[in-house]
């Protein structure tokens, strides 16, 4: 029994994911970026003492990737500098946190899914901020935090790469793909249900979640084109041209092979993580059924 939960960053994706996925029995607390500032010390430590959730889930993060390179501090503020503040808090009021970070800690050169326990190794400022957000947890809270990494996070609504995809794909007949990017797409909706039952075991240390199998991003855009299609969401599917990041060069250099290791979590929970492609059709069931209602 979780209790009383405050959840961070709750105008995001994932923040509204465990808002609509809290259990029964849940005392749920949701603020919002606006409501409260993670980087602002003071707010942090008055909210966290004054609510006294017995549990925190952070879903705050800066994740502008390619943005995160020309600002190094901002995305600093948020993804450790706030994260420490929110795991002090936590330490000296007695609640647990649970803290998200991603498969970007991993330089992705290896070619087998990167286990809980691996060296961490980020090759851009996102990754080497969320890497120093996890040292945070661990640093000040010790058994009483718990770090989940997720990959791909994605939803019906929002700002990803699904939402975008759709957008492009109504209104262009041929998109460039990139297909030498290996992870998983992760449904919020999966990962919000796995964060409620690793708080509800009271659990610690890393684990991961994300989907099953793996992707490119290209492989990801192919199944959101055709099943998007078959929908009626897009109309016809573009031509989706395959290339290599060199073709695409961005600010900041992505993991070419990011797929985690999460066995460990389901033995845990005594779940499986549904195939990428199973979670992709059931949030575009979703969708296309809210938006015709």
């Amino acid at each position: 029994m979780i209790g009383s939960a405050l959840i961070v960053g709750a105008g995001g994706q994932l923040g509204r994911g465990l808002v609509q996925s809290a259990p029964a029995g849940a005392t749920v607390m949701a603020l919002s970026r606006t409501e409260l500032d993670i980087t602002d010390e003071t707010a942090v430590a008055t909210a966290v003492r004054g609510l006294r959730p017995a549990v925190v889930f952070n879903a705050a993060a800066y994740t502008q990737v390619d943005a995160a390179e020309q600002d190094p501090l901002g995305a600093a503020r948020v993804n450790a500098l706030g994260v420490r503040y929110l795991a002090r808090a936590c330490a000296r009021s007695g609640a647990r946190l649970v803290h998200v970070s991603t498969d970007y800690v991993f330089d992705g050169a290896g070619n087998v899914p990167y286990a809980a326990d691996a060296v961490p190794q980020p090759i851009n400022v996102y990754g080497a901020t969320k890497l120093e957000g996890e040292v945070a947890v661990r640093e000040e809270l010790g058994e009483r935090g718990l770090v989940c990494r997720t990959s791909w996070l994605y939803a019906g609504d929002g700002h990803n790469f699904l939402t975008r995809m759709l957008t492009l794909m109504r209104e262009r007949p041929a998109l460039n793909i990139v297909v030498d990017q290996i992870g998983v797409p992760t449904t919020v909706d999966s990962l919000a249900e796995v964060l409620w039952r690793l708080a509800g075991e009271e659990l610690a240390g890393i684990h991961h979640w994300c989907g099953s199998g793996i992707a490119s991003w290209y492989d990801f855009a192919v199944a959101i084109a055709e099943e998007g299609a078959a929908r009626g969401m897009i109309g016809s599917k573009p031509r989706l041209r395959p290339i290599g990041s060199a073709e695409y060069p961005t600010p900041a250099q992505r993991p070419r092979y990011s797929v985690l290791d999460k066995r460990v979590t389901e033995n845990v929970l005594g779940i499986e993580s549904p195939h990428w492609r199973d979670g992709l059709r059931a949030v575009l069931d979703r969708h296309a059924s809210g938006a015709a209602s």
